[in-house]
């Protein structure tokens, strides 16, 4: 009697040393929300990052024009400290095209997390669940009889 059950415990077990990939939804839908996450955090940086590029940029505008000469003040590492605008004015810069090129290495990895979420969606036939008024519309589609793991909608920024 006990005979089937080892022979089904087998063969999940050989499929998924053949796999090499999870066989619980559970731990599909866990790796799946991890990733989402994980993109969510770079859109955040990104944005954070593009506020201080915007933060830098009006700076540069408003001491350009200006005596460089000048006195001007200078928050460094906590401190403010009094320097003259000849001098501020190219370390402003610099910390400008240093973020802008973090950015550019952020949005580059934030493509790649992209392709490999996407993968991992065909992979696992993963849909997004959407609201009630969505999934109305889509009420009268038929699914094919293939099954996957349905995650609800994560909180994506842009």
């Amino acid at each position: 009697m006990h005979e089937p059950i080892i022979a089904a415990r087998t063969m999940a077990n050989k499929e998924s040393d053949d796999n090499r990939g999870p066989v619980n939804e559970q731990v599909i839908a866990n790796m799946y929300a991890s990733m989402r996450s994980e993109m969510n955090q770079f859109y955040s940086k990104i944005t954070e990052l593009e506020m201080e590029v915007s933060e830098h940029s009006l700076v540069i505008g408003a001491i350009q024009p200006l005596d460089p000469s000048r006195r001007c003040y200078r928050m460094v590492g906590g401190v403010l400290v009094e320097r003259t605008i000849k001098e501020v004015l190219p370390a402003v810069q610099r910390n400008k095209e240093g973020l802008e090129e973090v950015i550019a290495r952020l949005n580059e990895a934030l493509e790649k997390k992209k392709k490999e979420i996407a993968e991992f969606e065909l992979k696992y036939k993963i849909r997004i669940r959407r609201g009630e008024d969505d999934a109305k519309d889509d009420g009268n589609k038929k699914e094919g009889s293939a099954q996957g793991v349905l995650v609800g909608p994560a909180n994506e920024q842009a």
